[in-house]
């Protein structure tokens, strides 16, 4: 199978896990969202409420862990295997405008220019990658607004003016980038060109061309020599700057440009079983090339990235399994205590500030771990929808002859065990908060 016909296969693998990720629900939870309108992270089927953004820095270390890891062991093989640009591309040149509309005559030539004349076929063919790139950004917008609230909000554009606008932006970037910029986008827009650069050695795998067997094809200058066939295996037919796509002669050594298609080996490959000899070309490393050897794919990096992301991937699993579903801060009033007009009680007042992250409603109250502390207000539980936060003014009082009388003034710690009534054992949430007493002066 050619590396052509594996690209696709893995092309057409990423469009469909992503066009079909966004409406997977377990519960009514996605596998991934973002959702800045609910605001909440919804990650491996669990709700993250905009306070526990926690799991985002997981995700972040594994994201740029996961691209040294690839980038150290592959080269750029992100850019021509799965990048979303280069499926973009596929789409328009390779499908749209050179199978289906024939505007260039060969996809094994992506040198010549497109043909002349034929405007209704640039047209069409211009106008059906629009419809692929609206669905494309509509797709993206999915990771963070759900496919049910998107067509939900669709069917009312007027209350729904900014997604509409970040649905054209999205859209009009694809067709920028597609359509306008091509393989440029690739060369001088992406910074990840400029950073993978800085990430390869002698052992990464890339696509290179193998001089011992082929011959120099240029000289140290960079200059293409006047050799002809004889100086070595290759025979000078230039299939392989053809057709490259962004427009480099892999012969000259490894160039920033190149994305790691491998449409070069391929071919090369063809012209090369005419002779009955293989590829001048291959996915290999500088020296497994220069050793005629096998490519050393482990060493240091390549072991300790991968560790690095299973020990975030193993905190991220953790730390998700054993997520709260509800949020509880304490604040103190001002005052310090109150006394009652008696003389028979000391109040503490503050402001409970109570969060229900759970997927549906509960009932909640809360309880003091202090004997000699009671709760004078609130009375009663209260009701939280899903998502919905409240701030209740709790006062806690303590009976003026009781053995907190020992602590003469000083501030000592009280634990508050909050919790919903209907599900006590497993949605609840223990808070220290500092109980005053006054000192024998103030009672007096």
């Amino acid at each position: 199978m050619t590396y052509r016909k594996m690209r696709y296969i893995g092309f057409s693998i990423i469009t469909l896990v992503s066009l079909i990720l966004p409406w997977i629900t377990i519960n009514g939870k996605h596998f991934f969202l973002l959702s800045f309108d609910k605001k909440q992270l919804q990650l491996f089927f669990t709700t993250f409420n905009m306070s526990e953004l926690w799991p985002m820095l997981f995700l972040l270390i594994i994201l740029f862990m996961g691209i040294f890891f690839i980038t150290t062991l592959g080269g750029r093989v992100w850019c021509g295997w799965a990048c979303p640009q280069t499926i973009f591309r596929i789409v328009y040149r390779d499908l749209l405008q050179t199978k289906i509309f024939r505007l260039y005559k060969n996809i094994d030539n992506k040198q010549k220019p497109i043909s002349k004349g034929k405007y209704i076929q640039k047209i069409l063919a211009f106008l059906i990658f629009a419809l692929f790139a609206i669905a494309a950004a509509a797709d993206l917008l999915w990771y963070f607004v759900p496919p049910e609230d998107f067509f939900a909000y669709i069917k009312e554009p007027s209350e729904h003016n900014l997604l509409f606008v970040i649905w054209f932006i999205f859209t009009t970037l694809i067709m920028a980038a597609a359509v306008f910029l091509k393989e440029k986008f690739c060369t001088y827009v992406c910074p990840y060109v400029r950073i993978q650069s800085t990430m390869l050695d002698n052992d990464t795998v890339q696509t290179i061309y193998d001089p011992i067997r082929g011959g120099e094809i240029y000289d140290a200058h960079k200059q293409k020599t006047d050799g002809k066939r004889g100086d070595g295996e290759c025979t000078r037919c230039d299939a392989c700057i053809k057709v490259c796509p962004t427009h480099i002669d892999i012969r000259a050594g490894m160039q920033l440009e190149c994305i790691n298609c491998l449409e070069c080996s391929d071919a090369c490959e063809k012209i090369m079983m005419r002779l009955g000899l293989p590829s001048l070309i291959n996915w290999t490393s500088p020296n497994a090339i220069q050793s005629r050897g096998k490519v050393k794919f482990i060493r240091f990096r390549t072991i300790a990235y991968p560790i690095v992301i299973a020990i975030a991937l193993v905190g991220l699993l953790f730390m998700t399994t054993t997520k709260k579903s509800m949020i509880l801060n304490i604040n103190r009033n001002t005052e310090l205590f109150h006394i009652s007009k008696d003389l028979q009680s000391v109040e503490n007042t503050y402001k409970f500030k109570f969060e229900n992250i759970d997927s549906k409603e509960h009932m909640f109250y809360f309880e003091v771990l202090n004997p000699d502390i009671t709760i004078k207000t609130p009375a009663e539980p209260f009701r939280l929808r899903a998502g919905e936060v409240k701030i209740k003014v709790v006062i806690l009082t303590a009976d003026i002859n009781s053995s907190l009388k020992a602590q003469n003034g000083k501030p000592f710690p009280v634990m508050i065990r909050a919790f919903a009534t209907d599900d006590k054992e497993k949605i609840f949430i223990e808070k220290e908060a500092t109980f005053i007493y006054p000192d024998k002066e103030s009672i007096r």
